[in-house]
């Protein structure tokens, strides 16, 4: 009898233990893949019209998560790049896509016509946003969001070579991050372009689910 007791009391020593250890593991913190802004703070909000001329205000995207990345349509190589990553990560996303926006917000407004990045657009997801305003109103935001950019003179050879829209002598430099704005409208996570589909949409799944 009391070897049984001893067993009995040794299997329900092992399964709380067990138990505590399976809680202790539920209970680990989310870790992020992107870069974390630590307390998160307001994005800073503005308005802007969209490819389809429709006026986008980011203060109205309540209850969506917003991936955000600043770009022209003329960049040769990291907008194409990041427009790619965007389309992977709502796929990965599946039905929860829809509660997220994709948007490309231009750093070249004087090509970057509405008719021109619906164009753009098309190509990559006709479901993605992008943002363009008039010179003043650009400069706004991208003092908002500490947005570098600055035109560099194509070199004639470049030019010669008869590609792209008339009139494009010039290409931007600018940042490729991506900026993840919650559904509270903070700004939670910036992203380098680096990052992996899957982990931005990892996060994005955490941050939907009311996660910290």
């Amino acid at each position: 009898m009391k070897s049984k007791f001893v067993l009995l009391s040794i299997g329900l020593t092992v399964g709380v233990t067990l138990i505590g250890a399976g809680t202790l593991w539920f209970s680990r913190p989310y870790t992020f893949n992107g870069s974390v802004i630590e307390p998160p703070i307001a994005a800073a909000d503005f308005r802007l019209r969209d490819q389809n001329d429709r006026p986008f205000r980011l203060s109205d995207q309540g209850g969506k998560i917003v991936l955000m990345f600043f770009g022209y349509t003329s960049c040769p190589d990291a907008c194409p790049a990041t427009l790619a990553q965007f389309r992977q990560v709502r796929a990965d996303l599946g039905r929860e896509a829809d509660r997220v926006r994709f948007v490309l917000v231009t750093v070249d407004p004087e090509r970057d016509t509405a008719e021109r990045l619906r164009e753009y657009l098309a190509g990559f997801d006709p479901a993605f946003i992008g943002l363009t305003g008039s010179p003043a109103e650009m400069e706004s935001v991208w003092q908002s969001y500490g947005v570098y950019r600055e035109k560099r003179p194509l070199e004639a050879a470049s030019q010669a070579g008869g590609h792209g829209h008339a009139g494009e002598n010039y290409t931007v430099d600018h940042p490729t991050r991506i900026y993840a704005v919650d559904t509270r409208g903070n700004l939670r996570l910036t992203y380098s372009a680096e990052a992996r589909a899957a982990e931005i949409a990892r996060d994005v799944q955490h941050l939907l689910r009311g996660g910290n």
